[in-house]
């Protein structure tokens, strides 16, 4: 597999470097906002919001924003609120995602709700959806609102979607693309959208940026899904495995699942159930996926997602922007190597 990841990559590793440091000044700007506007009277919210804001994430969504707004040579500065905001979004939907699920670690720290409890993670995480709208408001375009408003429509559809497939091992393909494009690919789309509305670059940029940021989303949720078998905690952040115990019926089961005999279907059906959950069920689960390929089908098709996000901004000038952006996808798909 490090192979394959070489060829697209090219002689050196991808890396999130070129990004980092295009974006570098504007990421100041975008963290003094969320640092200014998750305060609050309330010591939990700022305490709360800090654990998880401060706890070693990339900000990929935000910078994702700056990049594009680069991309079309934006010489304003609305753009580092409404990285914020996206930000906010991320970081609220994770804390709900985590009260859902049950996790104990988020980027390798233990989970808020385990600290602060449930009920508080919730509530902090409407703070910030809420943070998140008054920097829409303010920005003062219904366009930028509409596209980010609808995206946390999106999401929340997205995670009842997968809600309501959890333990189900009769979840197609289909379907379980459908649930990460909701999920996850739709704010990665709006936070690159949102720059061509900013930029006033018209509705074939917007669109372009809109599926480079899809198709990179979706790209980025099956590698993430892939890695929970091949990885480790510290590696990932989480706990590894925790999809397997958690019934959630990701590509990688789909695939060995409809590959499988009788007896390796039926191993399935009760792992999902929650009745196979001890680490030598795991290591049975990981033998399979390798058995039917199942976790290089995954990467492949992430490989492809990758691509249309690449060849989504094909037209875009050549530049330090488009070539940051291009090593980010490259870089998402590398994670698993």
């Amino acid at each position: 597999m490090t192979a394959t990841i070489h060829k697209i990559g090219g002689h050196q590793a991808p890396s999130l470097d070129p990004i980092l440091k295009l974006v570098a000044l504007g990421m100041n700007k975008v963290n003094a906002v969320i640092l200014d506007r998750m305060q609050s009277e309330i010591p939990l919210i700022p305490e709360l919001a800090g654990h998880l804001i401060a706890g070693g994430g990339k900000r990929m969504r935000p910078m994702l924003t700056l990049a594009c707004a680069q991309l079309l040579d934006y010489p304003g500065d609305r753009h580092h609120k409404l990285a914020a905001a996206v930000e906010f979004i991320h970081t609220a939907t994770l804390l709900h995602d985590d009260v859902v699920d049950g996790s104990d670690m988020r980027r390798g720290k233990t989970a808020a709700n385990l600290i602060f409890g449930n009920p508080a993670a919730v509530l902090v995480g409407d703070f910030l959806f809420s943070r998140s709208f008054e920097l829409m408001v303010e920005d003062g375009s219904l366009k930028v609102l509409k596209i980010l408003s609808n995206a946390s429509a999106v999401i929340a559809e997205g995670e009842v979607h997968q809600l309501t497939a959890q333990r189900q091992i009769s979840t197609t393909e289909e379907k379980y693309l459908d649930i990460i494009g909701s999920k996850t690919a739709a704010l990665f789309a709006a936070a690159c959208r949102i720059s061509a509305v900013v930029a006033e670059s018209g509705e074939a940029q917007e669109m372009a940026l809109d599926a480079f940021g899809r198709n990179l989303g979706i790209a980025f949720q099956l590698v993430d899904d892939a890695i929970d078998y091949v990885s480790d905690g510290a590696t990932m952040g989480k706990d590894s495995g925790d999809d397997f115990r958690d019934g959630k019926v990701t590509l990688p089961v789909i695939l060995a699942h409809c590959r499988g005999n009788a007896e390796e279907q039926k191993f399935w059906r009760d792992a999902m159930l929650g009745n196979r959950v001890s680490d030598a069920d795991l290591a049975h689960a990981r033998a399979l996926l390798r058995a039917h390929r199942a976790i290089d089908d995954t990467l492949d098709r992430a490989r492809h997602y990758g691509q249309r996000a690449i060849d989504a901004i094909a037209h875009f000038p050549a530049g330090e922007a488009k070539f940051a952006l291009t090593e980010a996808v490259k870089f998402a798909i590398a994670r698993a190597y």
